[in-house]
């Protein structure tokens, strides 16, 4: 990680330490790190945290602990939309986690994408598919995650959810006695969730549906659409033929066999460059798993 920038008026006279904090929003643990594992230059010459910069002075704050992740594995058979030196915007498919757990440790999308260590900025569960943010160091991380994020999906649901367009604001907590299972409960967390159903398929019994995340906790698309009675097709959590809301009887069940995983994608990201500022838009567009689906005859 290298960065290089020149003191502006305003920030004369500060310190290194506080121009590094307040300008380039960086954490107290990466000013650390740079301090103690990488270096410091003002116009060229070493300094410390606590020396006076003035302006005009040109900064370079450099930490090469982290090897630099390598190019994109040529074999890795994932969709980049962007890259460059301190991000990645890639399509995760569907059936692959994110990074390493422990019933996953030898493939994840991290892993398919570089052999180094790179820093997943959010996280797709396992079955849904769509866009993601992969930053390539520890700063890019930090800056991506306090900086404004627009998320949007493509969901198909049992039902049509009515009104057709609204807002759903239920806060959302941990099951009791479950590690995994969310559910609405008034101690939860504050979960906003927008959506607009863009579709209806009669012949099926389910709608595609478009929510937009104003929050982003766990499970929040599902669980919503779970408490409102319009699960997500195929959803092996919340599903009709989950363990925890198991229901044989539930309408147009016979859906969960169409198709192999559960219908939701990532479809819309928008967010700032951590270096640049410049906002930054990918669309993608539904997978042919979900198209097929609710096309079918």
């Amino acid at each position: 990680m290298k960065l290089v920038f020149q003191i502006s008026s305003d920030e004369s006279g500060s310190s290194a330490h506080e121009v590094l904090s307040r300008k380039m929003n960086m954490s107290g643990i990466m000013i650390k790190k740079v301090r103690l594992y990488g270096r410091l230059l003002v116009n060229g010459i070493a300094c410390r945290m606590k020396d006076p910069v003035y302006e005009g002075d040109m900064i370079e704050a450099i930490y090469d602990h982290e090897a630099p992740p390598s190019d994109i594995l040529p074999e890795c058979n994932i969709h980049i939309y962007y890259q460059d030196e301190w991000l990645i915007v890639c399509e995760k498919p569907a059936d692959l986690v994110t990074h390493p757990s422990w019933q996953h440790m030898d493939d994840s999308l991290i892993q398919r994408l570089s052999p180094n260590r790179l820093h997943p900025v959010m996280r797709l569960d396992r079955e849904t598919s769509g866009l993601i943010i992969v930053a390539k160091n520890g700063y890019a991380h930090h800056l991506i995650s306090s900086l404004p994020m627009e998320k949007e999906y493509l969901g198909v649901v049992y039902g049509n959810i009515v009104p057709e367009k609204g807002t759903i604001d239920l806060p959302i907590g941990r099951a009791d006695n479950s590690i995994m299972i969310r559910v609405v409960r008034d101690d939860g967390k504050t979960a906003i969730t927008h959506y607009e159903t863009m579709k209806t398929v009669d012949h099926l019994g389910v709608s595609l549906v478009r929510f937009v995340l104003s929050t982003g906790r766990c499970h929040q698309i599902r669980v919503h659409c779970r408490h409102l009675g319009h699960p997500i097709v195929c959803d092996g959590l919340y599903g009709p033929l989950s363990r925890d809301y198991n229901d044989p009887d539930f309408p147009n069940i016979e859906n969960e066999s169409r198709i192999g995983r559960q219908a939701l994608h990532a479809n819309r990201l928008a967010f700032y460059h951590p270096i640049t500022g410049e906002k930054m838009e990918f669309e993608s567009p539904l997978p042919d798993d979900i198209k097929k689906f609710i096309s079918e005859k």
